[in-house]
């Protein structure tokens, strides 16, 4: 538990094209800065003495095992704070002919615009909102249009982009042109779940959680045909007519990262059936990624992995009440999920992201190293 939270102390590289370097600070559930003052380290003072809690109160030991969060004696507080201080900066555009074509995007985006995070003021502004349609660009235009930011106003070449965050629904790849490096590789990217392998950049990146998922029939393939028959586990999630009620009647639901059925793992949270993710490699962009204690709510096997394997996996992990336990974990969870019609839903999908940008709002700039 002690390495929980010190490992809350990550300190992500941010590229610099060999300037003073950067790094930003991103305490996952803590408000802590490097250098900061006493008064700003309470809540790692909190990770550091929750061992010695839980030791000391089985009540509170109880309330941990049954969070759905990786640290629950911080995440409520901060989620509160900030909803009540997080302001955003969004740069001059117009609302009437910025329409994104992802459900997730165009409700991420309404909502933004008329919540209470929006300030007119970028010097109280804690980030930046790059209000652009990236997805629907190509990559010269992209770059030409950082450039316009970085030359009309000061804000991005304080930090190179750091501070900042933009929507693309499928992730920017990798390219050499350094308005386009810095957007990637500085800039909070915010785009649909599941990401495509190589356009997510664990720590940093944001994924949406899915608004109106479809449901594809799985791929054939032995592993399906062995589990097909299973009255245990949801295996074709296809049709989607009853589909909560297939939900509910099963224990486990399989879903396929590579086919992008795995984005109906909220509506598997959300019913009771527990996630069994097959996927190739590991999955680094699960919604509200290090906040919630994904190992513990659902299952993860390899995609060679058998029928015979995955039902001793899940014997495993089921006996002794873990089935029910990682059911609970899901089901409180699942509000997280949520797409609500406004600001008004304190833990729904918005405010979900808004709090993962709220923990990575932090960014340092240190000294140059100058060698003799």
């Amino acid at each position: 538990m002690l390495n929980m939270g010190l490992n809350q102390m990550k300190r992500i590289c941010v590229w610099v094209n060999g300037r003073t370097p950067l790094v930003r600070a991103q305490p996952e559930s803590t408000n802590l800065r490097l250098g900061a003052p006493p008064r700003m380290a309470t809540s790692l003072i909190l990770h550091l003495l929750f061992p010695l809690l839980l030791f000391a109160s089985p009540s509170l030991q109880a309330h941990h095992r049954n969070s759905p969060y990786v640290s629950h004696l911080t995440f409520l507080p901060n989620h509160q704070k900030m909803l009540h201080t997080f302001k955003i900066y969004i740069y001059p555009h117009n609302p009437a002919t910025t329409t994104f074509t992802e459900p997730a995007e165009s409700a991420f985006y309404s909502t933004l615009l008329t919540s209470p995070f929006l300030t007119s003021d970028p010097d109280g502004a804690h980030l930046f909102f790059i209000p652009s349609i990236f997805s629907a660009l190509s990559s010269r235009s992209i770059s030409r249009h950082i450039r316009n930011i970085r030359s009309t106003a000061p804000y991005w070449n304080r930090t190179l982009g750091a501070d900042h965050f933009y929507l693309h629904s499928t992730g920017l790849g990798y390219e050499s042109d350094r308005n386009l490096v810095e957007l990637k590789k500085n800039a909070l990217q915010i785009s649909c779940f599941p990401t495509k392998h190589g356009r997510f950049v664990p720590h940093k990146d944001i994924t949406l959680p899915p608004l109106n998922p479809t449901h594809p029939t799985p791929p054939s393939s032995k592993l399906v045909n062995d589990l097909l028959n299973d009255p245990e586990i949801l295996v074709d999630a296809s049709p989607e007519v009853l589909l909560a009620g297939r939900l509910k009647q099963h224990k486990y639901c399989l879903l396929f990262y590579e086919d992008g059925s795995v984005a109906m793992v909220g509506e598997a949270l959300r019913h009771g059936c527990v996630p069994v993710v097959v996927a190739a490699s590991g999955v680094q962009d699960l919604p509200m990624m290090g906040v919630l204690r994904w190992a513990e709510m659902a299952v993860f096997v390899g995609g060679g992995v058998s029928g015979e394997e995955v039902r001793r996996v899940l014997r495993e992990v089921g006996s002794g009440g873990g089935h029910e336990r990682m059911r609970g974990l899901g089901v409180a969870a699942a509000k997280h999920f949520t797409w609500g019609d406004g600001f008004e839903e304190q833990y729904d999908a918005f405010n979900s992201v808004m709090y993962q940008l709220w923990v990575r709002r932090h960014t340092i700039r240190y000294a140059r190293v100058e060698v003799a």
